[in-house]
């Protein structure tokens, strides 16, 4: 059952106190389709999310008392821990990349990986995968199973050499030259509705520019690797 059921009203859906608490959240709703799962907290389904691209994510935090919203920390703070949305096909594997938090594009001096927000939201992940092939209408899409997840040091060290090496290239004033094809683990993509939105980065002479805003993304072979991983733990 959908772990909803006394109240119509999210205002009492609390954070966890306890990864006991948050698991078991994370296991009632694992299986049940959206559409089960919104009309339980009487949340209206969109039809399609062309209008809603964050809906999915925004009813998974719901569900289980995520209370970060857009703040620059996990999304379970006292918890530590990051939610993470992944929609999947058919196979079961990511479609998309992930995405992390918000580019620093100035005000940069200091700034490096151990003391990153990419680093404190990767730190333990929470992932949902959820169904995402097009075939099937957005009501009707399933919840998958939940995995929690920490990087590894291979992970870890790969994690920081991107983060360094990116935000090396902005403090050069190279932001425009960023490319969804470099980093390994971690890309940089532009993040905004439309090309008339723009923030202040660091121009080449080292003079503040307009540039798109960026966000921090996870490729998807990361997170394939990651569900694929659990997969072979099940087995064991």
């Amino acid at each position: 059952m959908p772990i909803i059921n006394e109240s119509a009203d999210t205002s009492t859906i609390t954070a966890p106190t306890n990864i006991d608490q948050l698991k078991s959240r994370v296991d009632s709703i694992a299986g049940h389709t959206l559409a089960t799962l919104a009309h339980s907290i009487n949340v209206n389904v969109p039809e399609d999310l062309r209008r809603e691209k964050g809906w999915v994510g925004q009813l998974i935090e719901k569900l289980l008392g995520a209370t970060a919203g857009n703040k620059p920390e996990p999304d379970f703070v006292n918890l530590g821990i990051e939610l993470k949305t992944i929609p999947v096909n058919s196979k079961g594997n990511p479609t998309e990349s992930t995405y992390v938090c918000v580019v620093p594009l100035s005000n940069i001096k200091g700034l490096h990986w151990q003391n990153s927000i990419v680093k404190q939201k990767l730190q333990t992940v929470l992932w949902v995968p959820i169904e995402a092939d097009k075939n099937i209408m957005l009501k009707d899409r399933r919840v998958g199973q939940g995995i929690f997840w920490q990087p590894d040091e291979k992970i870890s060290a790969q994690l920081e050499k991107d983060y360094n090496e990116f935000i090396d290239r902005i403090a050069l004033g190279q932001v425009e030259k960023i490319t969804a094809d470099q980093g390994n683990i971690l890309q940089i993509r532009p993040k905004a509705a439309n090309a008339s939105v723009l923030t202040e980065g660091i121009g080449e002479e080292g003079q503040m520019i307009r540039t798109l805003p960026r966000g921090f993304y996870l490729r998807p072979a990361i997170t394939k690797q990651i569900i694929s991983d659990w997969r072979d733990n099940l087995l064991e």
